[in-house]
């Protein structure tokens, strides 16, 4: 999807012949697509208002230009991975996708960097700073959602807390679908807002 005819047809050539995906019609039967969504600016998507806006837990995010708020606001949308349009070759999108297919997110380490620091200052912004943590997470699953935080996957979040692959999946399907979470970028925010995540 992109307002850009131009843009579109370049995204659609460069995954229209990569065996790992199936393109298809905006129209066509068969499950719920996840959608690769292309703009210049977040700013546009987030204008376009909710007949536009990504569908949860679906949409690789392609954009040449975000800010830090426009950035948590795609997340609570239901943006689960976001691709610079300057790093978007083929080999980046058929990743990105295949990291939300799996229930992964992506996002770029300066933008995960932002999303944590903006949470943070709008957290400490509403007087919570001094706030006793909330009850809610055990021990493990802020373990768990610190180090997807730091930009680790399953594997190595599993060997660096001596758990299988398996648990630290069910730990995160168990946080969103308690606290009704889209993905992994919104557990994070998630966390960071109601204080598990601290920074210096």
């Amino acid at each position: 999807m992109a307002a850009d005819p131009v843009l579109r047809a370049g995204i659609v050539n460069l995954l229209d012949h990569r065996s790992e995906i199936e393109l298809l019609d905006a129209d066509g039967p068969g499950r719920d697509p996840l959608i690769v969504m292309c703009a210049d600016d977040a700013g546009e998507l987030l204008a376009a208002g909710p007949q536009n806006a990504p569908k949860p837990a679906y949409t690789v995010l392609v954009v040449s230009r975000m800010n830090k708020a426009q950035l948590l606001e795609v997340v609570e949308l239901g943006v689960t991975a976001v691709v610079w349009r300057r790093e978007a070759t083929a080999d980046r999108l058929v990743r990105a996708v295949q990291l939300v297919d799996r229930g992964a997110g992506d996002l770029p380490a300066d933008l995960l960097g932002g999303l944590l620091g903006e949470v943070g200052r709008a957290r400490r912004a509403r007087g919570a700073g001094t706030e006793p943590l909330p009850m809610g997470l055990s021990s493990r699953e802020v373990d768990v959602i610190r180090l997807v935080s730091e930009g680790m996957e399953t594997k190595e979040i599993a060997a660096k807390l001596c758990y299988s692959e398996r648990t630290i999946k069910g730990v995160l399907h168990d946080v969103m679908t308690r606290l009704e979470l889209r993905n992994r970028a919104h557990v994070v925010a998630h966390a960071a807002r109601e204080g598990y995540l601290r920074w210096t």
